[in-house]
């Protein structure tokens, strides 16, 4: 690939998104949309953003941007499915939980919103924690048979991993709610697909494009399991608990190879970048549904308000 054609598909790949609820978020190296439709038709917010390694030379290096990348998107996420869900009409919004009703009284409304919002975080991260890290190894830990067998250990522990993933998927997409949100996510990347490949944005082109992505988050929490059970097979510790800690200890190391394999799969297009995709977009298969004509106009009005001006840009 000559380097012309390398700064083309860097500007091309530059750009990422994620479901919510009636709506869609695109983010580019310098700006972020919402776009949702409401009962008054879509409402946009754009908003600038500065490249993560613009922040700090640090969040520009290999595996370190996998982390700051992710803790980004987590924040940016939360904050836009939060906005996205203040659309909906009243008796579709859920009540507001007694905690966050007292983050409300005693902090002002940037504070409480903040505090609120890190609440989310912190909860999510520790539901997939427990979830994807401490259940598995806490479950097999009561094996005898496979204690001290390492690899047979960490075989079983990454089946329960696996388990564990499939069957959240699937009782989340049984949720009308979270099904229409799985059809946002299609439209989502279909329209990506649709720019990464030059052609104009109409729901027509959209229409003809694949639901599933190499880039897609699915893939990298897919991808993330795998590379944990790899890096679980090295640590030859029995003490359930000290498992636990060293597993911990490994995953800001797993989550930055996750990206770089992702990033490297979804800006290649050979045997070895299909083959390490494949997996991960048969998932998609769970996570994304077709999309109607109204989810991919609203995809498509997100993704023209962050498209950079300038060719060979990078987010990260």
């Amino acid at each position: 690939m000559s380097k012309e054609q390398t700064q083309e598909v860097s500007f091309r790949t530059s750009i990422g998104g994620q479901a919510l609820m009636e709506g869609i978020l695109m983010r580019g190296p310098f700006k972020q949309a919402i776009v949702c439709r409401t009962a008054d038709g879509l409402v946009e917010k754009v908003e600038e953003v500065k490249p993560l390694k613009d922040k700090c030379f640090l969040f520009g290096w290999p595996i370190i941007r996998g982390v700051a990348a992710l803790v980004s998107s987590m924040v940016n996420g939360i904050q836009a499915l939060s906005y996205s869900a203040s659309l909906l009409p009243e008796e579709d919004q859920e009540e507001p939980g007694k905690l966050d009703l007292w983050i409300e009284a005693h902090f002002s409304n940037e504070t409480a919103q903040k505090l609120i919002i890190g609440l989310a975080m912190l909860l999510g991260l520790g539901l997939s924690l427990v979830l994807f890290l401490f259940l598995p190894t806490f479950v097999v830990g009561l094996i005898p048979a496979v204690k001290a067998n390492f690899y047979a250990r960490t075989a079983l522990e990454g089946v329960v991993k696996l388990v564990i993933f499939f069957l959240y998927l699937a009782l989340c997409a049984k949720m009308p709610e979270i099904a229409r949100v799985f059809s946002y996510h299609g439209a989502e990347h279909k329209t990506i697909f649709c720019y990464e490949k030059a052609q104009p944005l109409t729901v027509e082109n959209v229409k003809a494009q694949p639901r599933l992505h190499p880039r897609c988050g699915t893939s990298f929490m897919f991808i993330v399991i795998i590379v944990s059970i790899l890096v679980g097979s090295l640590i030859h510790v029995s003490n359930t608990w000290l498992r636990m800690a060293c597993k911990l200890l490994t995953l800001p190391v797993i989550v930055g190879v996750t990206y770089e394999i992702n990033r490297w799969a979804g800006r290649n297009d050979n045997l070895v970048s299909r083959v390490l995709t494949w997996p991960g977009k048969q998932v998609q298969r769970i996570t994304t549904n077709e999309p109607d004509d109204g989810m991919m106009e609203c995809a498509i009005r997100a993704l023209e308000l962050v498209i950079p001006e300038e060719k060979g840009t990078d987010a990260w």
